[in-house]
């Protein structure tokens, strides 16, 4: 049914026009979220081909897979009748599939021939698939044949007949020796289609006993051959001539004289015309194979038209032409012409094409409405013509349920007035004598509401003047409406520049900034609407302003080219330079800026064209100038001048508004005029300022200028080639323009109070040409917003602004501007809200409350100051607070006042970094454009305990060897009362890893403490904090170190980590070199630190340090360094690091040398020549061994009656040499075997086994290619492990059975 036109009232007024629509094919979609809980009859989605060959020696594997909600069941026919899947254990069904896998092991392959065909079904449908016919492949033997040796006079023609078996599918023909080689073929020797070697005439040269035609299967990939054919070529008259000497004979022995030259005749085909028929679509193959000497060339034309040259290829040296992809158009008469130099013979090969079943139009799946209408339609063709036949659900149409709705038409199904429940899959089967083609499509009866798929709030961003497209994708049944808006407006887009496409695409043709914005798409049938948002952003182009200039450079110079962009702000460009369309050479010479190319000492090398381009992600834009380099000195040059002014200026076509400037050009100096730029000088408003009007082409010399009235116009034109401007040229006479009312209003209007109580309206004036004629004043209008009163104005001249007095204070107000002159007022002007003046706050805010959140942070909280209060616009609210003093403190001691401001109308705000223990006052403003409120009454309020801050300090004192003293100093910020002090300690030992940790606890009034029961010699880590009730403040750490004698302990006290040793820590470094590799360092060392480290590095190298850490204990050291390169000389040093790693203390740097390592005097024995004489026997002997077990081995294998067969020259026995790579192995001719490499089953097809001897299981078999003259080149290589049954027939020779099948 088709969908009628509707028309829809909109604002009074609006006609909207719903586009009708024929109900077609709609495929549901794929999104998951509107496949959800939406039934779908089934679709086959994949399946086997319809005629499927298959290899007997792999499993079966049947395709049939469906979609569908829900997911459709499967079943088969075979041949016809139902097939039981499950009662067949050789037969596996994968899950939630149709696709069968039958497993033939053991099994015979033909056992599962015949016609399948697959069924999907669910409650909504049943789809079927083709009829899949399932056949073995199969490669049977020659049959046994006697050949007898074809004995032929020199220059007759010769057909040596292949007739391979019949395989399935065909097998490839060719013909070789015995040697593998392909037999050379050409005009005169050639292949027919048909296998059969061709011979126009015949040459003593092709005597041979070895022609032997081969046939590959493909699919088994095995080769037959057939038994050798020997040709003898006999020259007649030689032996007349013998004989006759012999018997002194005058007449000859032979009565028949040999083959002469003679004029063409055709081989095949036979007679003067045959037929051929190809099918459409396919490839057509016609030969025309002559005889004659010499040996004939052939030609080919069609006598009823063209040859089809774009799908036509000739092969066979010209004997056979192919047409591909077969058209009707190619039936008719094809002739081919064989000629030679004593005349020409003609055959005519009438070609017909027929046509197996063709789509023109394949039914498609529809999707309809309750009550809709629908048609499938199922257009074929071919020839003969196709019958049509339909199903539903897989049951021809005639034998299923009849139905009122529907109505079956030859090709077509007319679907009336459907119902819910309806929904059905149905079969159309097109078939003639040479196909057929069978297609699903289902009828799917829902009703739903609209779904829009195009994701929301998608932004598209297109550049000016191109074409948008705003996608709105739908899905609903009944087919959903779509209709477009435009941000908030009513009115529908469904006119220029605006186009709505049946799928729901929005386009605008020439996209401009005022079509940014906000779109609404709204997707309706009737069962609902559904509406999305996409947003549109037209970008500015990309534009080159300063295009790159024709550069002349001399050579060694510098050469610049600019290119200066004009881009939309909102989007990234990137600039590229290219040099000749390439990339820039990779040189330091080429420098690129942001806006330039510099290339420095410029060489002939660098000549070429230079084009800067600037991409955005949206558009481009590109502009090219030539470099020329010329020699430093160079000849008179061509000079290159600014091009002379424009002379001769003309006004004509006068009008109101408008006039056209004619001009003469100037010299153009040999550079070409690129473009004129014309300027105006308006006498009456601005003498002597001359403007920019219009640009115009190079090649033009009239410019069309628009005009403004009441203005008194001179023109002048300038000239601008490469080089520059020229020099203006002289004015044109004086044009007046008659004055006119205002075209336009002033701008910027604002209303802006600047006290309590007026209001100051300003706008931008206009410019003498804007005001279009005299007596130019501007009517000021305003009025209170909100409050019905009439527009009070004023008429004001040369001014911007105006000032409305007596306003009450801070009332908004609508304001506007227009331009008046003599001549009438100019255009409506818009309203424009502005406010009058502000005045500083009377009220407070009130109800302040303060909520304490923890010692650091609060909240304040505070009702807002009406309106009216504020009497201005509200900035917002300004917290003042302090700190009045601690807790712990009787006496205030005020800090400096901390001011928050809160913007906006808000009622609450959080005060941070307080002190913990304290008392504060707040008090709160409220702030406008004027100034500030008064303040609010001082609140008080305290804050909580805290953990206290880290002591003052951590003293050590005292460090004797098994004890020290700690003094420490309390908190600077208590926050809160102190309940005390922990201490934790723990030993360090010389690999920085630390002991147990042990534990004190002091009381708050104590600041001393004496640690005793310490290790000596040790260095301790001491962990010290203070405690409040609310738990424990910042960790202060100090190291000490317990001293070991009585030097240490007559040492004054020092803070252990704040003062160091007065003094070297280091004394006697020295340094000896050990052998070739090592070297001793030895020193004395000082010092409480025992991170202690060797450092060396080779002598002006740039690596790092190399770092070896040695015993820190005071005292004489000494350290052995391994592993050095001998004749290598070392910087050494000794360091002592701290716990961060940073040098605490470093020796000088010792340079040590190491000696060059020594030459050995032993003796090489390689180099003996005794040693090298007795390898080389040993080698040769052993290489004599292999020959002779390698004979051995060879002569094992013949048998005793190989002379008596070689004199009988079976061709079926292929004598293998070692030497030239042919078969040696014997062959029982009644075996039938085709060749070694390939055993024969019952069945008399060929399977692929463990035991084969093939050259797939050889290295490089499967790289064999032909040489240009055909011969086979490749090698037998790499033969893989056999299994250990087959014994000692893995020495064999590989078999070359399969390099044939790599290179067929």
């Amino acid at each position: 049914m088709d969908r009628k036109w509707k028309w829809v009232l909109s604002s009074g007024a609006l006609l909207v026009i719903f586009l009708g629509r024929m109900t077609t094919a709609l495929e549901v979609p794929l999104d998951p979220k509107v496949l959800e809980g939406l039934p779908q009859p089934p679709t086959i989605t994949h399946q086997s081909p319809k005629d499927f060959i298959i290899d007997p020696r792999e499993n079966i594997l049947i395709y049939c897979e469906a979609k569908g909600k829900p997911h459709p069941s499967f079943s088969w026919t075979r041949n016809g009748t139902h097939f039981d899947v499950e009662k067949d254990s050789k037969v596996l069904m994968k899950p939630s599939s149709g696709t069968l896998v039958i497993d033939i092991s053991g099994e015979k392959a033909e056992a599962y021939e015949g016609i399948y065909q697959c069924t999907a079904r669910n409650e909504h449908g049943t789809a079927v698939s083709n009829n899949i016919f399932i056949r073995q492949s199969r490669s049977p033997l020659w049959s046994k044949e006697r050949k007898e040796a074809i004995m032929v006079q020199v220059g007759v023609s010769l057909v040596l007949q292949c007739r391979p078996p019949a395989g399935l599918p065909p097998p490839i023909i060719f013909w070789m020796d015995n040697n593998f080689q392909r037999l050379p073929q050409n005009t005169r020797v050639s292949q027919a289609l048909n296998g059969d070697l061709y011979f126009s005439n015949v040459l003593l040269d092709d005597t041979r006993n070895d022609y032997i035609c081969y046939a590959r299967f493909p699919h088994t990939q095995t080769i037959q051959q057939k038994q050798p054919i020997t040709v003898k070529v006999l020259d007649m008259d030689a032996i007349n001539e013998t004989v006759a000497a012999l018997y002194n004979y005058t007449n000859n022995l032979f009565v028949d004289s040999p083959s002469g030259e003679r004029r063409p005749s055709f081989m095949a085909p036979l007679g003067r015309s045959s037929t051929q028929m190809a099918l459409r679509g396919g490839v057509l193959e016609i030969e025309c194979i002559a005889e004659g000497l010499p040996t004939p060339e052939v030609s080919w034309y069609k006598e009823s038209g063209d040859l089809p040259s774009s799908r036509m290829s000739f092969h066979n040296f010209q004997k056979t032409l192919k047409i591909a992809d077969v058209m009707e158009a190619d039936a008719g008469d094809y002739r081919c012409t064989a000629k030679n130099s004593l005349g020409s013979a003609h055959h005519t090969i009438k070609v017909s094409v027929k046509a197996a079943p063709f789509w023109i139009s394949a039914p498609r799946n529809l999707i309809l409405a309750p009550k809709e209408t629908g048609i499938l339609t199922c257009r074929v063709s071919g020839d003969p013509k196709p019958q049509i036949a339909w199903s539903v659900n897989g049951v021809p149409i005639e034998n299923s349920p009849k139905d009122t709705s529907r109505k079956v038409e030859d090709d077509t199904v007319i679907l009336s007035d459907v119902q819910t429940g309806s929904s059905a899959v149905y079969q159309c089967n097109a078939s003639n004598e040479f196909g057929y083609l069978l297609a699903n499509a289902f009828v799917n009866v829902l009703a739903e509401a609209p779904r829009v798929l195009t994701p929301p709030n998608n932004v598209y961003q297109v550049i000016t003047n191109n074409p948008a497209f705003l996608d709105c994708a739908s899905f609903g049944s009944p087919i959903p409406t779509i209709t477009w808006f435009k941000d908030s407006q009513t009115s529908i887009l469904n006119r220029d520049p605006y186009v709505i496409h049946n799928n729901g695409t929005l386009e605008i043709n020439v996209a401009q900034s005022l079509n940014s914005g906000k779109y609404t798409c709204i997707a309706s049938n009737n069962l609902g609407t559904r509406e999305n948002h996409v947003y549109l952003e037209v970008k500015e182009p990309t534009r080159i302003l300063a295009q790159p200039e024709y550069m002349v450079v001399q050579r060694n110079r510098k050469a610049v080219f600019e290119c200066k962009v004009k881009h939309d702000p909102t989007l990234i460009p990137t600039m590229n330079w290219l040099k000749d369309n390439g990339e820039l050479p990779d040189d330091e010479r080429f420098l690129v800026d942001t806006d330039s190319l510099t290339i420095n000492e410029v060489t002939e090398e660098d000549e070429g064209t230079y084009t800067c381009v600037m991409n955005t992600t949206l558009d481009q834009d590109s502009a090219s100038a030539m470099l020329t380099v010329v020699e430093a000195t160079p000849t008179p040059a061509i000079v290159y001048e600014e091009p002379d002014p424009p002379t001769d200026l003309e006004l004509t076509d006068q009008r109101e508004r408008s006039v056209q400037l004619t001009w003469i050009p100037g010299d153009e100096h040999n550079s070409p005029t690129q473009k004129f730029l014309v300027q105006y000088e308006d006498l009456l408003h601005q003498a002597g300022v001359w403007h920019n009007l219009t640009e115009e082409e190079g090649t033009k010399t009239t410019a069309h200028l628009d005009l403004s009235p009441y203005a008194y116009y001179s023109f002048r034109v300038l000239a601008v080639n490469h080089v520059g401007f020229s020099q203006p040229s002289q004015p044109s006479r004086q044009y007046r323009t008659n004055p006119a009312a205002p075209d336009v209003n002033p701008t910027d209007v604002h209303g802006v109070g600047t006290e309590h109580n007026n209001l100051v309206i300003s706008w931008k004036e206009l410019t003498g040409l804007q005001s279009n004629g005299p007596g130019l004043q501007y009517k000021v209008n305003w009025r209170q917003k909100d409050v019905e009163e009439d527009w009070l104005s004023e008429t004001v001249a040369n001014a911007s602004k105006y000032v409305v007095s007596g306003t009450p204070t801070f009332v908004p107000y609508e304001v506007k501007v227009q331009a008046v002159n003599d001549y009438g007022n100019g255009p409506a002007p818009e309203a424009v809200v502005g406010y009058s003046g502000e005045d500083v706050p009377i009220s407070a805010p009130e109800s302040v409350q303060v909520l304490v959140q923890n010692g650091t942070l609060a909240e304040v909280h505070w009702e807002p100051v009406l309106t009216s209060m504020v009497r201005g616009r509200l900035q917002g609210y300004k917290v003042s607070y302090w700190r009045e003093r601690s807790l712990h403190q009787a006496e205030a001691q005020q800090e400096e006042q901390q001011v928050l401001l809160f913007s906006g109308n808000r009622t609450d705000g959080r005060l941070p970094g307080l002190k913990p223990y304290s008392l504060y006052t707040l008090n709160i403003r409220v702030v406008n454009g004027k100034g500030e409120g008064p303040p609010s009454p001082n609140h008080n309020f305290e804050t909580p305990e805290g953990v206290p801050g880290p002591p003052s300090f951590l003293r050590i004192k005292n460090t004797d060897m098994d004890s020290l003293t700690l003094e420490w100093g309390p908190p600077q910020d208590n926050n809160g009362r102190l309940t005390g002090y922990t201490l934790k300690y723990q030993p360090v030992n010389s690999s920085n890893e630390l002991g147990p940790v042990e534990e004190m606890m002091f009381p708050a009034n104590e600041t001393t403490v004496i640690l005793a029961d310490l290790k000596y010699s040790t260095r301790y880590k001491f962990y010290f904090n203070a405690k409040t009730i609310k738990g424990s403040g910042p960790t202060i750490t100090e190291e000490a170190v317990t001293i070991m004698d009585e030097a240490f302990i007559q040492q004054p006290i020092v803070d252990v980590f704040k003062v160091r040793p007065i003094g070297p820590a280091f004394t006697n470094v020295n340094s000896s070199v050990v052998g070739e590799e090592g070297a001793v360092i030895s020193w004395e060392y000082f010092g409480p630190d025992k991170n202690v480290y060797v450092e060396y590095i080779v002598e002006n190298s740039k690596e790092d340090w190399t770092k070896e850490f040695v015993n820190g204990s005071s005292g004489s050291q000494t350290h052995l360094i391994k592993g050095l390169k001998p004749g290598t000389s070392y910087r050494v040093r000794l360091v002592v690091k701290d716990h961060s790693e940073a040098t605490i203390h470093s020796t000088e740097e010792l340079v040590i040398t190491l000696p060059e390592a020594m030459k050995s005097d032993q003796v090489d024995l390689a180099t003996q020549g005794w040693f090298i004489g007795l390898m080389c026997a040993i080698a040769l002997l052993i290489l004599v061994l292999l020959i002779i077990c390698f004979i051995k081995r060879n002569k094992g294998g013949k048998y005793p009656v190989k002379e008596k067969e070689d004199a009988h020259q079976d061709p079926e026995i292929q004598p293998m040499k070692d030497d030239d790579g042919t078969f040696g192995e014997y062959s029982d001719t009644e075996d039938h075997k085709p060749l070694k490499g390939s055993r024969t089953p019952s069945n008399g097809t060929v399977k692929r086994d463990d035991s084969d001897d093939s050259l797939v299981d050889y290295g490089e078999g499967g790289d064999g290619q032909f040489n240009e003259d055909g011969s086979f080149i490749g090698q037998y290589s790499g033969k893989k492990e056999k299994d250990t049954h087959e014994g000692n027939e893995s020495s064999e020779a590989p078999s070359p059975v399969n390099a044939m099948n790599s290179f067929v």
